[in-house]
């Protein structure tokens, strides 16, 4: 066992909502995002509220200013090609205003969360404003 899984912790109802969460929106119609933290007494890591997000405005809102945060995400898209695909990705926030132990706490967890999460593909912005141009880095990485 790595040290990040002996150091951070999923319940299990966590695990399984990452489980539903990925399976659920492999085909869906329109964005779909959630929101994880880190407890930084517990370190125990899990869902930050029980919304599910399909703006990504609202997304944006969702995201504190001063704090990382794990978004995972599915995104249906139209390939050039013209085939629909559907990314499931961890979008990793870090605001450049962080202090550096929250950053050191997220950067450590960073790719425990991949794993359990079971994405593909981490994309790391540093600002909420970085959401809207999200589909464009998608296709571009497609």
């Amino acid at each position: 066992m790595s040290s990040e899984a002996r150091l951070y912790t999923f319940s299990t109802e966590t695990k399984d909502k990452l489980r539903k969460f990925r399976l659920g929106t492999s085909r869906a119609k329109d964005p779909q995002a959630v929101i994880y933290q880190i407890n930084k007494n517990t370190l125990e890591i899990s869902q930050a509220d029980d919304d599910v997000y399909s703006n990504m405005e609202e997304l944006g809102d969702g995201l504190p200013d001063h704090a990382p945060r794990f978004v995972l995400m599915s995104y249906p898209l139209t390939l050039s090609s013209g085939r629909l695909s559907v990314p499931y990705v961890m979008i990793y926030y870090l605001p450049v205003t962080c202090n550096n132990e929250v950053r050191m706490l997220y950067a450590g967890a960073k790719e425990l969360m991949r794993n359990t999460a079971e994405v593909g593909k981490i994309i790391e912005i540093d600002s909420a404003e970085d959401l809207e141009d999200i589909e464009e880095k998608l296709k571009g990485e497609a």
